[in-house]
C-alpha cells in the first residue's frame, strides 16, 4: 500500500495558469476518484478529531466552502460526528452569523447557521488548501462566536510559501501535505 505522501503527490495534479496566468491550481479530482486514496485521506483527516487512543473528541466537523465540503462530510461520518457547512454569504436559508475577511483581490464573507452548534460543541475544521489563512481565520472566529470550541483545523494541502500557518499561530493546525 502506498504511503499517504505517495498518494497525495501522485493523485493531486498541478494545473498551470488556472484560473489565471501565473497560478498553479492544485486539482484534487484524481484523488477524489480513487477510492483507496480518498479513503486514506479521509482517515488521515479524521485523525485530527481523535485522541491518542483513537476515540473521537469532536461533536461536529465543519467544512469550508466548497472543496472543504467534499472532505469534511466523509470525515464527519468516519468520526460519528455531525457535519456543518460554512458557506459563502447568501447560500444558507436560515438565520446566520457572518464573518468578512480580506482577499488579495477584495473581500469575502462566510456564514454559518446560528443554530448549528450547541454551547461548548467541540469542532474539527476541514479545508482543502491553507494559503494565506484568511478564510480559516475568519471561520474560526465565526465558530467561536457561535459558542463552539475549536479542537483543531486539518487541511489536505498547506502552501508553505504563503503565510497561512503564521496567521493561525496558536491554533492546532494539521496538514497532510506541505508544498
Amino acid at each position: 500500500m502506498p504511503t499517504l505522501d505517495e498518494v497525495l503527490t501522485t493523485l493531486i495534479r498541478d494545473i498551470p495558469d488556472y484560473p489565471k496566468p501565473g497560478v498553479v491550481f492544485k486539482d484534487i479530482t484524481p484523488l477524489l476518484a480513487d477510492h483507496a486514496g480518498f479513503t486514506q485521506v479521509v482517515e488521515a483527516l479524521a485523525a485530527s478529531g481523535r485522541d491518542h487512543l483513537g476515540q473521537t473528541v469532536v461533536d461536529k466537523v465543519v467544512g469550508i466552502e466548497a472543496r472543504g465540503f467534499i472532505l469534511a462530510a466523509p470525515v464527519a461520518l468516519a468520526l460519528g460526528a455531525g457535519f456543518v457547512p460554512v458557506r459563502k454569504k447568501g447560500k444558507l436559508p436560515a438565520a446566520t452569523f457572518e464573518a468578512s475577511y480580506d482577499l488579495e483581490y477584495g473581500q469575502a464573507t462566510i456564514e454559518v447557521h446560528q443554530d448549528a452548534f450547541s454551547p461548548g460543541d467541540r469542532v474539527l475544521v476541514i479545508d482543502d488548501v491553507l494559503a494565506t489563512g484568511g478564510t480559516v481565520e475568519a471561520c474560526l472566529g465565526l465558530l467561536r462566536r457561535c459558542g463552539a470550541t475549536v479542537a483543531a483545523t486539518a487541511v489536505l494541502l498547506e502552501l508553505s510559501f504563503l503565510p497561512g500557518r503564521e496567521r493561525l499561530a496558536g491554533e492546532r493546525l494539521d496538514s497532510l501535505l506541505t508544498v
